[in-house]
């Protein structure tokens, strides 16, 4: 909305999507206009009724308001828009986004369960209908970034770094102890509470590998993690005669979000200049495989096919919110999920319905699974 705001001239707020934070959206409509109003659930849209008629907004000027799934839906296919920022974090927003996909929008992709849960599906929509599909996830902007050096066909493999997250240097028989307020601290980034905890088991890295597959037509052994503590090379792309080229900037969301508004020219933007005259470091490892397995269990999802990732997000979603409600330590994040995909359901995905319907069947296996460990005499885990 920063962006939007800064940018009058070239952007009007056709419909505002949101989930149940009414205070800040009757701000935002009372300064953006918009013509329609999307909110979770019927009685949040009586209580947002209210409240703009409470401030003062005149029955004339009150927008469409609508809500749950056909409400977004509504809002992401309506003839009048014509970019879609598809930000919705888990699987919430992929119905919405696939319909604009198949009507030709331009796509700001921020939420990666998109693609880990539909790829194949969001993808060939888009296709056939010339829809485009913006990055707007940091990696995965930089790399659109930095493939405008070069053809596709040029490409040898791309590069996404990760900052590795609060658990960097904790030593793997620690983690077993660590808090959901511990987890929750990023070094680098502000991020909803769910993207948080992935960093800090690297899956939000595998869900972006998952992710550039589909984005940039790769195969997983053409892409590559690097732990980079700083967080200013957010990709990188190496070329086949050795070339690499990468894509740096500060850690402010508001650069790639403008990118995929105005791509494909560049404008004037907010964001903090890197400052060049300081002495600076940059670090890069790779990451540790046996402390971070949901990273490499990403990969192979990937290769196993949709019903993998589309389980593996599923499974993911549920096992974070478990430790943050303390019911699981943190190493059982990457254990359930890997029971969870192990029992997971085998079988192609031929529509959005068929994603869903695995996806509900995956999340209450993975809770019984939750709660089976929890009630074991075994007491394989104990939340810290």
């Amino acid at each position: 909305m920063d962006v939007i705001r800064r940018h009058r001239e070239r952007f009007e707020v056709f419909a505002l999507v949101a989930g149940r934070n009414v205070d800040r959206l009757v701000e935002q409509v009372l300064e953006f206009k918009p013509r329609l109003v999307v909110v979770e659930s019927e009685s949040l849209l009586q209580q947002l009724r209210q409240r703009l008629a409470a401030a003062g907004l005149a029955a004339g000027a009150m927008p469409e308001l609508d809500y749950g799934p056909q409400g977004r839906i509504r809002a992401a296919a309506a003839p009048e828009a014509d970019i879609v920022m598809s930000a919705i974090v888990g699987i919430a927003g992929l119905e919405a986004t696939y319909e604009a996909a198949r009507r030709g929008k331009r796509i700001g992709l921020a939420a990666k369960e998109v693609l880990v849960s539909s790829g194949k599906l969001v993808t060939e929509a888009a296709q056939l209908a010339g829809a485009e599909l913006i990055p707007v996830d940091s990696e995965h902007n930089g790399v659109h970034q930095c493939m405008r050096a070069g053809r596709r066909s040029e490409v040898s493999r791309v590069i996404l770094t990760a900052s590795g997250g609060p658990f960097r240097d904790t030593p793997r028989e620690q983690l077993a102890s660590v808090t959901p307020e511990q987890a929750l601290s990023h070094p680098t980034w502000k991020m909803g509470k769910r993207i948080t905890i992935d960093s800090a088991t690297l899956m939000n890295k595998g869900f972006e590998v998952i992710e550039a597959c589909w984005l940039f037509a790769l195969k997983p052994a053409e892409i590559e993690v690097l732990i980079h503590p700083q967080s200013r090379v957010h990709a990188l792309v190496e070329f086949c005669d050795g070339s690499v080229m990468a894509q740096l900037s500060a850690t402010d969301m508001r650069m790639p979000i403008q990118y995929a508004l105005t791509w494909p020219e560049r404008v004037a933007s907010p964001v903090a200049r890197l400052d060049w005259g300081q002495a600076c470091q940059l670090e890069f490892c790779p990451p540790d495989w046996d402390k971070f397995p949901l990273l490499k269990l990403a990969y192979q999802a990937q290769e196993a096919g949709l019903w993998a990732t589309c389980a593996l997000n599923a499974a993911d979603e549920v096992c974070v919110a478990a430790f943050l409600d303390k019911q699981i330590g943190f190493p059982a994040i990457a254990e359930v999920v890997e029971e969870t995909l192990a029992r997971a359901p085998q079988r192609q995905l031929n529509s959005v319905a068929e994603v869903l319907e695995l996806d509900g069947e995956v999340r209450r296996l993975a809770a019984e699974l939750i709660q089976k460990r929890r009630t074991s005499p075994a007491g394989h885990f104990h939340a810290p």
